[in-house]
């Protein structure tokens, strides 16, 4: 005789049942369901499929934006997808920056910064992305030095008679900046507690409005991009005596650095890198640095930095982390020493 089905086996089975068929309810439903901002194994293997958009987070015409065409064109060669530019300027950066932090991590987001990434946690009372925690970095792309310039009918000829003219009237020399927390002023900031001066900054909605002072003879001196300087020195209308960096600048060779015109030590070499949102796969970090490394040795690409006085310092991802570390720590105290605000 067959064996029996008691009540209890019929209700186990038919429960069986019932839970299996939920179950490919639910991993039905799950399919449908949007996919992760993070890129999968498999999108960082295919990566990229489309366009790579590159934020600016300042306007089009800077040595910024010139370096994110330049290394976008030729990197995107590389990669066989366009970098696409997108000029997102305001706030000091800040805005493109936190477009930035709140994209996709999938690596078809990515954005070029300056020394705002480091100083801006400090000169912001309140900032809505988080420099370290928000960001991937990829590489240091470039350092484009500012240099110290006075109108060509100043008596100041040298370094040493800018210091000379400041101590003689401390409060009243005046210098140009392109606005508060820039580079520009940053670097005045610099150099006035290491000379041990008092001058009167006068910041500008930008450098443009600055430079037209400067060559009206508004303001005193400006430590202004070489990118936008050199032109003038060129013409005879400014006159440089110093640039920032630590070694003197191939576009302009024959004008001291500040720290062997007058004041040792001094170093203020305003640098560009490009960073993704935090997530990003590290295959794709990878990918992205080797082509921006590649498009840095193109004999083009020297071409074009030097017109605009940009030298290439690519690094890896690592290094460029502890670089933004050492900035920020470094960039955070001469702020907090200054009482520099900017809200």
């Amino acid at each position: 005789m067959a064996p029996s089905i008691t009540a209890p086996s019929v209700f186990s089975r038919r429960r069986a049942l019932a839970l299996a068929a939920g179950a490919a309810a639910t991993a039905a439903a799950a399919a449908l369901l949007p996919a992760p901002a993070h890129a999968q194994p498999s999108d960082a293997a295919a990566w990229p499929a489309k366009p790579i958009r590159w934020v600016v987070p300042f306007p089009p015409g800077g040595a910024m934006d010139v370096i994110a065409r330049t290394l976008g064109e030729r990197a995107g060669r590389t990669l066989g997808q366009p970098f696409v530019i997108e000029n997102r300027p305001g706030a000091g950066g800040n805005i493109g920056a936190d477009a930035v932090a709140k994209s996709p991590a999938d690596g078809y987001t990515i954005m070029i910064t300056s020394i705002g990434m480091a100083t801006n946690k400090a000169l912001y009372a309140k900032l809505s992305y988080d420099p370290v925690k928000d960001f991937a970095p990829i590489s240091l792309l470039a350092v484009v030095p500012n240099v110290l310039v006075v109108n060509a009918n100043s008596p100041d000829k040298t370094v040493a008679d800018v210091i000379a003219h400041a101590k003689r009237e401390p409060g009243k020399l005046t210098y140009a900046s392109a606005g508060n927390g820039t580079s520009i002023h940053l670097a005045g900031e610099v150099f006035a507690s290491m000379a041990g001066l008092n001058l009167l900054h006068v910041p500008y909605k930008g450098s443009g409005p600055a430079v037209t002072d400067m060559l009206g003879g508004q303001v005193d001196l400006m430590f202004d991009s070489i990118t936008s300087a050199a032109p003038h020195i060129q013409a005879g209308k400014l006159r440089a005596l110093g640039v920032t960096s630590a070694k003197r600048s191939a576009a302009l060779p024959n004008v001291p650095t500040i720290a062997e015109a007058g004041v040792p030590g001094y170093e203020v070499s305003p640098w560009f890198a490009v960073f993704a949102p935090a997530g990003t796969p590290a295959p794709i970090v990878q990918k992205i640095n080797a082509a921006l490394l590649d498009a840095m040795k193109q004999p083009d690409t020297k071409a074009r930095f030097d017109a605009i006085g940009a030298e290439p310092i690519g690094s890896t991802p690592a290094q460029l982390a502890t670089h933004l570390d050492k900035e920020m720590a470094r960039w955070g105290a001469l702020i907090k020493e200054r009482n520099i605000r900017m809200d």
